[in-house]
Formats: structure tokens, C-alpha cells, sequence
């Protein structure tokens, strides 16, 4: 289940994670990496968002959907 934007959560981030659906596997790493550093910049705008409580903060994990890579500028 997605989360909204949560600044208090978001200054307790220490790890990021990127989940990539089956529809964008066809995208080589450097793309991937440069999606995936793009999002997490501006997780406000994710359209799936998730904060996993770790032990001593916060996990931001971000699926990738064809909306976000649109915004980012792919072809996907």
C-alpha cells in the first residue's frame, strides 16, 4: 500500500530502494540509475511510495510506474 509524502519520515530516511515492474525491465542499468536518482530527489512526486520502519530510521522504497518514468523523460 502506497504512502503519502511525509516530510518527518523523510528526514529519518537512511536507506532508498528502487522496485522496477516487469512493464520498464527492458531498461539498461545506467537508465535505471539515472530514473531511480531522479525520483528519489523528488520523492514527493512518486505515484508509489512506501517508508519501511528499519531499527534506527526509515527504508524510502519507490516503484517505478510508467507515469513516473514518463515524467522523468524515457521512452518506456
Amino acid at each position: 500500500m502506497a504512502d503519502k509524502f511525509d516530510p518527518y519520515r523523510e528526514a529519518l530516511v537512511l536507506e532508498t530502494e528502487t522496485v522496477w515492474g516487469e512493464d520498464l525491465a527492458d531498461l539498461d542499468e545506467v537508465e535505471k540509475l539515472r530514473i531511480s536518482q531522479a525520483l528519489h530527489a523528488d520523492a514527493s512526486s512518486c505515484t508509489q511510495l512506501e517508508y519501511i520502519r528499519l531499527y534506527t530510521g526509515f527504508c524510502r522504497r519507490i516503484t517505478v510506474t510508467q507515469e513516473d518514468a514518463a515524467r522523468i523523460g524515457t521512452n518506456a
